[in-house]
């Protein structure tokens, strides 16, 4: 057994006009596939980008919110999820901050009936 801490933020992400955001990549696999942790500071906005591959963003603690590149947000909090599509652009922020866990591969699939929509969320499913 090994015990380790994941919200130590490896690196500062700047990229597409990102803002507060640390992530610690925790694990990868076949596929490919990779697990990271994503620590958004107050104020924080993750910058709006395609999603490389299909992406499921789980948030574990704090709240925030997530948008398609037309500006309608949708609240999220810890608990909650979405899945974005392979090249589907999204923007992600907070006023308070959140920690999320990003898992990306090509074969993610939601479990039914576990998976259960955010009726806040404009097409939920």
């Amino acid at each position: 057994m090994k015990v380790f801490r994941f919200e130590r933020g490896e690196w500062a992400v700047t990229g597409h006009g990102s803002t507060g955001l640390h992530a610690t990549r925790l694990a990868t696999g076949e596929g490919p596939l990779h697990l990271t942790c994503l620590s958004v500071g107050p104020g924080g906005v993750i910058g709006t980008h395609p999603a490389p591959v299909p992406q499921m963003f789980l948030v574990i603690a704090g709240e925030g919110w997530i948008a398609r590149p037309d500006g309608n947000r949708v609240r999220i909090a810890a608990g909650e999820g979405v899945r974005w599509e392979q090249g589907e652009d999204h923007t992600s922020g907070t006023d308070v901050g959140f920690t999320a866990l990003a898992i990306e591969g090509a074969s993610i699939e939601l479990f039914e009936p576990m998976a259960v929509p955010n009726p806040a969320a404009p097409d939920a499913r």
